[in-house]
């Protein structure tokens, strides 16, 4: 893997004030704003405006952020998964498998059009994980 879990915030529909209140509370910049409209992927038009995916940085820290999708609730316990990038497809693929294996999952293992293959799975323990490989091009 390439770095430590990332936490990623899931909102009801107020990423963007959340993703402004932590850029001022820790005088962070903000990157990497992708609204659901931008993206290359299927939404309803009020989706348009909501944020997809940010990214909030300052030195070695690094939050992300998410709108949740429509129809979705955000609840405390829901709210929050932990990120991991990894450096190989074979690595993503084993910790995919051990973590489904007893777990739920949310998304399955596939190709996105960010280029990467991605699963999001919550673990027996209720912990929700984002898995990402991206491909080298």
């Amino acid at each position: 893997m390439n770095q430590q879990a990332t936490p990623y915030f899931i909102f009801n529909g107020n990423a963007k004030e959340a993703l402004e209140f932590y850029k001022n509370l820790f005088q962070a910049e903000i990157t990497n704003v992708q609204t659901f409209g931008e993206a290359d992927f299927p939404t309803p038009p009020e989706m348009d405006d909501k944020i997809m995916h940010a990214r909030l940085e300052k030195g070695s820290l690094l939050l992300m952020f998410s709108d949740a999708f429509q129809n979705q609730t955000v609840e405390v316990g829901n709210n929050i998964s932990l990120a991991l990038e990894f450096t190989s497809e074979k690595e993503i693929q084993a910790v995919y498998q051990s973590l489904s294996k007893e777990g739920t999952v949310m998304m399955e293992l596939q190709d996105t059009f960010w280029g990467a293959k991605f699963a999001k799975v919550k673990d027996i323990f209720g912990v929700i994980w984002d898995l990402n490989f991206t491909k080298q091009s």
